[in-house]
């Protein structure tokens, strides 16, 4: 059996439509009242978007019911249909502890709470029969204040056990007017350990090279290929790692056909990149990692021995996998050792 790494799936968007509407169905009966059944609801949730601001609204939808009584139910079932369904080995959560805490508490009152929320995650992952890798990321907000992000870069030093990296999120066109701010909290976070990577270079609104220094890995990053190839041997001497996530782009207006990818993986493979393949939202998409590796065969933006590249990639810039081989290495070993055989008494 093949086992996968996953770099790059939000807590929020990572809830398969199913399993949100049955919370639905037992919690909330002014949602379910809003559609007529679950497919016009699985068809809203589901359907692409014209833009990603547009998009992450949907975010909002799950963040307001995931608090610290649900995550378990959530978690559980993610993590179920990961090692079920996708073969996972390895999985980095990433989610923003602040948006997960009571809406009605001070802000103070809020970071506190946010510690809660690492715990219960981290606890709730930990599932003997789905033997699955995990860890988490804690997301910064472009729509959070200075003191919240640097909050979370602390918990996160503080969380190590439970916590792999720091990133931020909230869309890309909103950093310019606090780029500063986020170098500042980027070198903050590596001065304290913290690994890192960032939702950057998605959309041509978020191309921000100051940025990428302060970078172990870039969230999509596709415009650098697309758009920026100059970039491409910077990030290669670095040993950056692109987080690609291919239905995103056609869910959120950024591409217009998926083919498009095969000019950011020709570049990438060119220039010595490693592209490590991700979900991103798979709740939203309804998609799970090996229809993202199916789909990009099947319209060859890659071939297979570039597919089993991405695949080894994901394991090497894994925050969190605690070996030096990705899993198919190790049962090769496994299975290339030659059986102890007992005698029969």
């Amino acid at each position: 059996m093949a086992l996968y790494a996953e770099l790059h799936r939000h807590l929020g968007g990572s809830v398969v439509p199913r399993v949100l509407w049955r919370y639905f169905q037992r919690h909330s009966e002014d949602m379910v009242s809003r559609f007529n059944d679950y497919s016009t609801f699985e068809e809203f949730y589901t359907k692409p978007r014209n833009t990603l601001d547009e998009y992450l609204e949907l975010h909002t939808l799950v963040e307001s019911v995931q608090t610290v009584e649900t995550l378990p139910y959530f978690i559980y079932r993610l993590l179920r249909g990961a090692y079920i369904f996708e073969n996972l080995a390895y999985l980095e959560l990433r989610y923003t502890p602040y948006l997960r805490t009571p809406e009605h508490l001070s802000q103070s009152e809020r970071i506190d709470k946010m510690r809660e929320i690492v715990e219960v995650v981290g606890k709730a992952s930990q599932i003997p029969e789905y033997p699955i890798v995990t860890s988490q990321i804690l997301c910064m907000h472009a729509r959070l204040p200075y003191e919240v992000n640097k909050a979370i870069v602390d918990l996160a030093a503080e969380n190590k056990n439970f916590v792999c990296g720091v990133d931020v999120a909230g869309g890309d066109s909103y950093y310019a007017e606090r780029l500063e701010e986020w170098i500042q909290l980027y070198n903050y976070a590596l001065s304290l350990g913290v690994k890192t990577t960032g939702h950057l270079y998605e959309t041509t609104a978020g191309c921000y090279p100051e940025l990428l220094p302060c970078l172990m890995r870039i969230g999509h990053g596709i415009q650098v290929p697309l758009l920026h190839p100059e970039l491409l041997p910077e990030l290669a001497q670095r040993g950056q790692c692109l987080e690609v996530c291919p239905t995103t782009y056609i869910k959120t207006g950024t591409l217009e056909d998926i083919r498009q990818l095969k000019t950011v993986f020709d570049r990438c493979f060119e220039a010595g990149v490693d592209i490590a393949i991700c979900t991103d939202n798979a709740g939203l998409h309804n998609v799970r990692l090996p229809f993202e590796y199916e789909n990009l065969l099947t319209y060859d933006i890659i071939n297979f021995q570039q597919l089993q590249a991405c695949q080894d990639a994901a394991f090497k810039h894994a925050f969190a996998w605690p070996y030096g081989q990705r899993p198919a290495s190790l049962l090769n070993g496994i299975l290339n050792t030659p059986p102890v055989l007992v005698p029969t008494p």
